[in-house]
């Protein structure tokens, strides 16, 4: 029955991919090598995310360092959600909420100071 938590769960992710988004839109047209790093990005987040490994099987003073990492609580929030059957830790989810649509507002809002010049660019 948490499943159905699942869409509230994937909502913060969903607002921090869009301002991430829009950043580095904007950003890719004013600095052509951007395409070049987001590779690398990707890749040193995949493993720096407790995909592979549960958060808990990392030493106490790591796992606090992991979870700066944006992936990690919506993967945590997943696993908790989806397999373990567990209501999703609102603290944790509040506070992701809240940094997801501060970096949706600051990514728009940056996109929309930079779109009057990606015509002189292009």
């Amino acid at each position: 029955l948490t499943a159905l938590l699942l869409p509230l769960v994937l909502l913060p992710l969903l607002l921090f991919i869009m301002g991430v988004t829009w950043l580095l839109a904007s950003l890719g047209v004013y600095l052509r090598d951007v395409s070049l790093f987001i590779g690398i990005i990707t890749t040193v987040m995949l493993f720096l995310s407790p995909i592979f490994y549960p958060i808990s099987a990392l030493p106490e003073q790591y796992r606090s360092l992991l979870l700066f990492n944006p992936l990690t609580p919506v993967i945590e929030q997943t696993r908790e959600v989806l397999f373990w059957g567990k209501i999703p830790d609102l603290t944790i989810f509040s506070a992701y909420l809240l940094g997801a649509a501060l970096v949706a507002w600051l990514g728009f809002a940056w996109f929309q100071k930079t779109r009057k010049g990606f015509a002189d660019v292009l």
